[in-house]
């Protein structure tokens, strides 16, 4: 059952004389390719399916399947006994189960095909924020911010897939957020502020599965957040944001930065994108690591 508690989330909603642009891009890419665009419907976050025969996003408060092939239309993964969620999900590693944020602040599993959903986190007075799961499928990474407090600092927390007690790793001061397990295991990759003293200057970094200090990757005037590794590992995207923006707000002039994971300084391409809140939230690699998908949000004449 769900915390009936109201959290004041709300599923998005395109503006006037805007539109969702889902796009793909690679390796071998400078420049995005268009897959599919609607005016109906703001989308956010995709996930890359296992198979790589589809992506998965979430929109008014639900999940949507866009198939690759005929990128024509989209097809709603029905969930039952699942709240409204918000653009923090993601696959199994077999792609079999689909993890998601509810906007009740709880986490949920479900098929990744749709059905019955199983609600994971219990009533501990905090607000859970999905973003990563291990290359077992036994452990989810997820953000921690206690309820009913304005500005509160995100912590890493995580916690057995199947439900259960979590623990919290000890990310030093600064809010966190995006934490993700590489393909290995060994790290978790996250943004922190903890770097500089600037308010919100979130800065891509990493820890120890196991726990152990921050180790920052790149240094930026930009505000940079959701590191996203690659299946195999040799590459990762970014979402930076323009130098003093608070958070990860919506609509703005943003760029998703493609990099080797041997030199995170040098982008490999940069794509700019009128997007930021929904852009890249989740990875979003294809299982081939050669592509990954993003979202941006134009207005009509942009």
């Amino acid at each position: 059952m769900s915390d009936s508690r109201d959290t004041g989330m709300r599923p998005r909603r395109l503006r006037t004389n805007q539109r969702t642009v889902v796009w793909t891009a690679g390796l071998d890419s400078p420049e995005p390719r268009k897959l599919f665009e609607t005016a109906d419907l703001l989308l956010e976050a995709p996930n890359w399916s296992h198979d790589g025969s589809h992506l998965l996003l979430n929109g008014a408060g639900r999940m949507w399947r866009l198939d690759l092939q005929h990128p024509t239309e989209l097809h709603e993964v029905p969930l039952t006994g699942v709240p409204q969620i918000n653009n923090d999900h993601v696959l199994s590693p077999d792609g079999r189960t689909l993890y998601v944020s509810g906007m009740d602040g709880h986490l949920y599993s479900a098929p990744a095909t749709g059905g019955e959903g199983t609600r994971l986190t219990s009533d501990d007075e905090t607000l859970h924020f999905l973003h990563g799961i291990s290359p077992d499928g036994a452990t989810l990474a997820y953000v921690a911010i206690p309820r009913g407090t304005d500005g509160a600092v995100g912590r890493l927390a995580l916690m057995p897939a199947t439900g259960g007690a979590s623990h919290t790793l000890d990310t030093g001061p600064g809010h966190i957020d995006g934490p993700e397990y590489g393909p290995d295991g060994t790290w978790i990759h996250l943004n922190s502020e903890a770097f500089t003293a600037a308010p919100g200057h979130a800065q891509i970094c990493r820890l120890p599965a196991a726990g152990g200090p921050l180790r920052r990757l790149v240094a930026s005037e930009t505000v940079d957040w959701f590191p996203h590794l690659s299946p195999d590992g040799r590459h990762a995207t970014y979402l930076a944001f323009p130098p003093g923006t608070l958070g990860h707000p919506e609509d703005l002039d943003v760029h998703v930065h493609l990099v080797a994971t041997d030199n995170w300084a040098q982008p490999l391409h940069s794509y700019p994108l009128f997007g930021g809140q929904g852009t890249l939230n989740v990875n979003s690699w294809a299982p081939d690591s050669r592509r990954f998908a993003m979202v941006s949000y134009p207005l009509t004449g942009a």
